[in-house]
Order: C-alpha cells, then structure tokens, then sequence
C-alpha cells in the first residue's frame, strides 16, 4: 500500500479477488501461448493458436480466492511482523513468500486443470475444465491436482521475493518524487508493471518446470493423431515420475539452455502488464473500500 494506512482481512480480501479475477480474464489468451509454447510436444501440437481460452473455467473458479488469499494473507503479514522500516524489504519478501503459499493451496489444482486443457493433454475426453477435473480424479486422485505444488512455491517465493520489494520501492520513490501518498491506482500500476516485468523474465526456467511438472500425467497421449489425441490410460504401478533436478537435466542436455527460456517473452509481457492491472486494480479497489 502506498498510504501509512493499512487495510483490514476484509478490504485486502474483497480488493485481491477483483484484481485477481481481472487480470486473469483479460490476459488468459497470452498465459495459453506462453504454455503451449513451453509444453513438451510443441507450440503447434499442443493447439497453436486455436482454442486459447480453453481452460478458463477453472481459472473463473479459482482467480478470486487465489488472489484473495494472497493479498489477505501479505497485508496481515506486513501488518503483524516485528520489524522494523529499516527492513521492509526483508518484511515484504516474507509476507509475499508466507501469502503465496496460502495462495498456491487454491492456485495450484486450477492451474494443473487449466495447463492441461490449454495443451490438450486429455483431448477429447477433456472436452470442459470439469470433465477435466474429472479424468484428474480418476487417474492420479486427489493429489494429483496438487502436482507441480512443490515447483509452483518454488517458482513463486523466488519471483514475489524479486516482484513485491521491488514494486514498495518503486511506489516508495515515486511517493517521494512527487511529495504525495497514497499514489494514484495508474501510478501503482506502472511500479506494478517494472516489478513484475523483471521478476517474470529472471523467474522463467522456474515456470518452464512447472508447466512440464503439471502436464506430466498418467495418460500416455498420442500426439500424432490429428486434430484430437485419444488418451490411452497406463498402469499407474509401472510409472515413477522423474524428480525436478532430473527433469532440469533433461530439458538443459535433450533441448539445450534455449529451452529454459521457452516463453520468456509472452510471460514477462504477460506478467508486465498484468501486474499493472492486478497492481493497479488492487490499489483503486482498496482505496475505494477504505474512502481514500
């Protein structure tokens, strides 16, 4: 926040599912190519540019108590941790680590389903984020819609870590500059769209893993078989998943270091520009909830 005033649970809570749910909506088309293009079959096979708001309705789900959950949590945290100003950005890399694994615990199941029909992993049997949530359910149970857990907290901490410290500072400075808090919700936007463009592209081999972690699944998928590949179900006892020091190898050595940077491009310009709409929403609806 950019005034000394702090928000309440409730005011962070209602103002994180707005610009949760905003960002998501308006910028899903660009989050399915950069997925698409880091998928293991390939941009054209995994759908090209067709069908890129498939998956959306995992994300309508799950966007607002995902946000929610993090802007509640973080604003508790800066509020409730003993430090001192000297070290807020210590206090703001703990609060947005600590918000973002709350986050993830909702964020995660919708991804694996969203990652999943952007790529078309269940083809035709996943004709709807339901039927495949479903097919999740049926072939890994309950766990497996937190596949990729692990990666995605540490994809987040290290990017929130970069984002969050840098977006205060930003607003911080700004604030300075122009002799006035709070900052309006379109110059909170523009601190917003510098922090997360940084973060996005520094964090990208980290979100390359985690897109290959949730699209590995227990159906072996054809990919040859246009336009929709049938899946055909493996034994689940015969399978063991690779670890992630092993599938980082396996990228770096089978398709090079480029390889880690699949995407970068369309996430740092997706990430830039959400964040300022995510940022920016987040700082107007807040406001407007606290009469500022």
């Amino acid at each position: 926040m950019s005034s000394d005033k702090r928000p309440t649970f409730v005011q962070s809570l209602l103002a994180g599912g707005v610009a949760g749910t905003s960002v998501d909506l308006l910028f899903f088309p660009i989050d399915t190519i950069k997925t698409r293009l880091q998928s293991l079959q390939g941009f054209r096979v995994a759908g090209g540019f067709s069908g890129i708001y498939k998956g959306v309705g995992s994300v309508v789900v799950g966007s607002a108590p995902g946000a929610a959950a993090f802007f509640s949590t973080y604003e508790t945290m800066k509020k409730t941790l003993p430090l001192s100003e000297g070290l807020a950005p210590v206090k703001h890399m703990i609060s947005a680590s600590v918000a973002e694994v709350a986050a993830c615990l909702i964020r995660v199941p919708t991804e694996v389903i969203k990652t999943r029909m952007q790529t078309s992993t269940y083809g035709a049997l996943g004709g709807s984020s339901w039927a495949a949530a479903r097919l999740v359910l049926a072939n890994d149970g309950f766990w497996g819609f937190y596949r990729g857990f692990g990666i995605t907290v540490m994809r987040e901490i290290p990017f929130t870590s970069l984002q969050f410290p840098l977006y205060e500072l930003l607003k911080l400075q700004l604030s300075y500059k122009l002799n006035r808090k709070p900052l309006y919700a379109h110059e909170a936007a523009a601190c917003g769209s510098i922090a997360g463009g940084v973060a996005a592209a520094l964090t990208t081999p980290l979100d390359v893993l985690k897109t290959r972690v949730m699209l590995d699944t227990r159906v072996n998928i054809q990919i040859t078989s246009p336009p929709h590949p049938c899946p055909k179900l493996q034994d689940p006892s015969k399978e063991k998943l690779p670890s992630l020091p092993s599938r980082l190898r396996t990228i770096y050595i089978t398709e090079g270091p480029k390889a880690l940077f699949a995407g970068v491009v369309p996430r740092t310009l997706w990430i830039s520009a959400g964040g300022a709409v995510f940022l920016g929403v987040y700082e107007w609806a807040v406001h407007g909830l606290m009469g500022i």
